[in-house]
């Protein structure tokens, strides 16, 4: 995959839940869609400083001041115009989001974390406004830790000043990488837009393992997370290729180089990580418009 930015190894700590900075560091949003993803994003963003912003958010009850919670587009304080609106409903319940959004903002920059749904597909619904810019990204749920990672595109349309906002946005709550193709962001949604589930998976397949070598299953609980965990480190802090540090603690005839064999094999884990990640890649492309 093709990038005009590369991710960093640095990152600053995610401020303590139910904190909130002073000073606004990020663009405002209109948020529409705060399920787990929309969630997850806003409490990154309001602990890094947020702009005055509207949520449109049928279930949460309040937010920080200055920004505001209404129930419906429709009742966006006619006031208010956001520098970015982020769109984080379901692909398959966009259609009528997009079709309230475009008779209140004609014109704006419109941030999509929809799997599959295409930016032509998006300004068609839309009306097909000229002063509409659709960017598209790709985070996934650990933005709720401030550990997110965001592929993002932006059309050739899109102005330096637009790309910067959005940018923003997705690096208070993680690390980013812009492609230069819209259709890598379903590659983006194969690694790691969908990446959390399958590490979510190994933790659970070494519990039942370890259970299944006769330990306890919390035992093996603590130990398949607390791996992960302390592995994840390494990845992220070293410089270290993941391969070299697979080898590093792969002492030939040794416990990890009997367990490599089983994993490694033709048919074990290459066939099964390449065919998982293209069968999520595909799904991303059924849900194109």
């Amino acid at each position: 995959m093709t990038s005009t930015h590369t991710a960093t190894a640095t990152r600053e700590p995610a401020a303590p839940a139910g904190t909130h900075a002073a000073a606004p560091l990020l663009p405002s949003i209109l948020l529409v869609g705060s399920g787990k993803m929309g969630g997850a994003m806003l409490e990154g963003w309001l602990a890094q400083g947020l702009a005055p912003s509207v949520i449109v958010d049928r279930h949460r009850d309040s937010l920080p001041a200055p920004h505001r919670i209404v129930r419906a587009i429709a009742d966006i304080p006619a006031d208010f115009t956001p520098d970015v609106i982020v769109l984080a409903v379901k692909p398959q319940k966009a259609d009528p989001a997009l079709q309230d959004l475009a008779k209140r903002f004609p014109a704006a920059t419109l941030l999509s974390v929809m799997a599959g749904r295409s930016i032509a597909s998006l300004k068609a619904v839309y009306g097909g406004e000229k002063g509409l810019v659709v960017v598209r990204a790709m985070p996934n749920t650990p933005c709720l830790l401030g550990a997110g990672m965001s592929g993002l595109y932006a059309p050739p349309e899109a102005t330096p000043e637009q790309k910067r906002h959005c940018e923003s946005l997705l690096r208070a709550v993680g690390e980013t990488v812009w492609v230069d193709a819209e259709g890598l962001i379903d590659s983006v949604t194969g690694v790691s837009g969908s990446g959390p589930a399958y590490v979510f998976l190994l933790a659970e397949l070494l519990t039942k393992a370890g259970v299944e070598q006769g330990l306890p299953e919390e035992t093996a609980r603590i130990l398949a997370r607390e791996t992960i965990y302390g592995a994840g480190r390494m990845l992220h802090t070293l410089p270290t290729d993941a391969a070299e540090l697979r080898r590093n603690v792969t002492s030939p005839g040794g416990t990890t180089a009997a367990a490599l064999a089983v994993l490694m094999a033709d048919d074990a884990w290459p066939a099964a990580t390449s065919a998982a990640v293209a069968a999520a890649v595909t799904r991303a492309k059924e849900l194109s418009g």
